[in-house]
């Protein structure tokens, strides 16, 4: 991931387009996400909703990988399969969705609660959609990569988060994961500036306990070390000359 490539109005434009799809598989998801459904049940109708829209998924034999979305639950940071795991009420679920249109990728996330959740869960889940509010404010012309990550650690840090450290956001095209990395805690380092037509997906990941992670047996279930709870939301955005656009909404 060394090379960073600047997106045409053409490509973004089909990245706009593959976003919106990403968007309306993570709306469907959550009118279907109750207790007693699923993870597997999930990713089905996300996969049918991507393949009937005339797009692929992302994530379907990514390295691998076994489906269409990422279900991580309760301690489950990123990554988690879906399978016969049935939801129930008082989790916390994080799905995370990609889709390709004509080669070119949208890539999102959010994390939503299942009944009720004690009230510092809920806003460790508010907190950590505000921190990627916060990275995507960040990224305006001419400001650095840093700046992104810097604005969405201030968010975790009053509040003793865990700010994830071994997967961060990253660029996005024809490829879903390219050059620059976006780290959601600073560094000594400014990173790359930022120019219009640059395509980014930002992903906080916040816990209640460490930023250290461990993945579990099966080789891609992301997990917190000391099995606190976590969130984690994303959003792909371009860089413009009026500032940043969100490419995964309608």
């Amino acid at each position: 991931m060394s090379i960073v490539t600047r997106k045409s109005a053409r490509e973004i434009d089909l990245m706009r387009h593959a976003g919106a799809i990403v968007a309306e598989v993570l709306a469907l998801v959550e009118s279907e996400l109750r207790p007693g459904v699923t993870t597997a049940h999930l990713d089905e109708l996300a996969e049918r909703h991507i393949r009937d829209s005339g797009a692929t998924p992302s994530f379907k034999g990514y390295n691998d990988y076994p489906a269409s979305i990422c279900v991580s639950i309760d301690d489950e940071v990123v990554h988690g399969i879906p399978g016969e795991r049935t939801i129930r009420a008082g989790q916390v679920v994080s799905i995370d969705a990609g889709a390709i249109w004509q080669g070119y990728h949208g890539d999102a996330a959010r994390t939503f609660v299942v009944g009720d959740v004690p009230e510092t869960v809920t806003q460790l889940v508010a907190d950590t959609r505000l921190g990627l509010i916060a990275g995507i404010g960040a990224a305006r012309p001419g400001a650095h990569i840093g700046d992104i990550s810097a604005a969405v650690e201030a968010v975790a840090v009053p509040h003793g988060y865990g700010v994830v450290r071994q997967y961060v956001g990253h660029g996005i095209g024809t490829r879903m994961h390219e050059a620059p990395q976006v780290p959601n805690y600073a560094t000594s380092q400014r990173g790359m500036k930022l120019v219009p037509g640059i395509c980014l997906a930002i992903e906080p990941m916040f816990t209640l306990g460490t930023w250290e992670c461990l993945v579990r047996p099966d080789g891609w279930t992301v997990i917190t070390a000391d099995g606190s709870l976590a969130a984690h939301f994303e959003h792909t955005i371009v860089i413009t000359e009026e500032g940043p656009e969100i490419l995964t909404t309608v």
